[in-house]
């Protein structure tokens, strides 16, 4: 009876403890794809788990703002560019942004040499392919520095055609320029038969208008919460650690990634050509950002001139700390 006693006990702690992990639901910005291996690499690589963390990753999507899901209490971290956040921020919720992953950033505008255009200045005329819904800051900052008017092409202006998340209007002709990632539709551009010396590539961190991409953020009135406090170090450590894994594995990364692709429409070809691009971005970064950065892209999103989705209008405070990966990396 005594052993029975015994044994039935620690199966009960060895119960409680399964059940004692820390929940965490993470938001991406976008679908299933290298662009988020890290967390998928430290789920599968049981990261989280050393940490004691029970970890739900929601895919994204074009119909999914993950600066809502968080605001509407569905998600305790979310993915998602600097821009966005800033501006949720300035319209009421409160994001801060607690990690940085990506170091670099991917957007580019890609154009063919074909059309005439090898240098800024030979913009003024042609038709451009800008991705809004908060990707079209850049681009605008851009535009206003140079001194191209946006509403009409011409000797001093172009034509912005909005863009959907693909590489058509180039393909059909339809733009001279479009909106690329360098880690996805360039790659596109690349499979629909062009060179990379048939195309001028203008990447705006080159151009001094770049926006800190893949960052995570919180709500500010949840890092109050010394619990929660913990729980962001425990995730960024181990998130960090699944991204490192993945810039030193990127094969294996793409095929974690596509083993968490439910819609089954990713490739592994592809997969590997992206974790390949995007281990370019986030190599060097330890997760925490760097304040320069951070200016950059407040100075970009002051500058941008956008009358449908108008770029903050102030200097943001208390947007980011470094307390989470201070801590996550001793």
């Amino acid at each position: 009876m005594k052993n029975w006693i015994v044994g039935a006990l620690a199966l009960g702690a060895t119960a409680g403890a399964a059940q004692a992990a820390d929940e965490v639901t993470l938001q991406l910005k976008w679908v299933t794809q290298a662009q988020f291996a890290g967390y998928y690499v430290a789920q599968d690589k049981g990261y989280y788990k050393d940490e004691d963390l029970d970890v739900t990753i929601k895919a994204g999507g074009p119909d999914i703002a993950p600066e809502q899901v968080i605001a509407a209490g569905g998600a305790d971290v979310i993915t998602t560019w600097m821009a966005a956040a800033l501006a949720a921020r300035e319209r009421g919720v409160p994001l801060v942004n607690i990690a940085q992953p990506f170091k670099k950033g991917g957007l580019q505008l890609t154009c063919l040499k074909s059309a005439g255009i090898e240098k800024p200045e030979d913009l003024a005329g042609h038709t451009l392919g800008v991705w809004f819904y908060g990707n079209e800051y850049p681009f605008y900052a851009w535009m206003a520095h140079l001194g191209l008017k946006t509403d009409g092409a011409g000797p001093d202006g172009v034509t912005v055609v909005k863009q959907a998340f693909s590489v058509d209007p180039l393909i059909q002709g339809q733009a001279d320029c479009i909106s690329t990632m360098t880690y996805n539709e360039y790659g596109q551009v690349l499979d629909a038969g062009y060179k990379p010396e048939d195309l001028t590539v203008f990447n705006y961190l080159d151009m001094g208008f770049g926006m800190l991409e893949d960052g995570l953020y919180v709500k500010e009135d949840d890092l109050k919460d010394p619990k929660f406090d913990d729980k962001m170090v425990r995730f960024v450590r181990a998130s960090m650690k699944g991204w490192k894994y993945a810039e030193a594995h990127p094969d294996e990364a793409a095929q974690i990634v596509l083993d968490n692709d439910e819609t089954g429409a990713q490739t592994l070809e592809h997969q590997e050509y992206m974790m390949k691009e995007v281990a370019k971005l986030t190599e060097g970064s330890d997760g925490a950002l760097d304040p320069a950065d951070y200016e950059q892209t407040v100075k970009t999103l002051l500058s941008a001139v956008s009358e449908d989705n108008p770029a903050i209008t102030k200097e943001p405070e208390g947007a980011w700390t470094h307390e989470i990966t201070d801590k996550a990396l001793k």
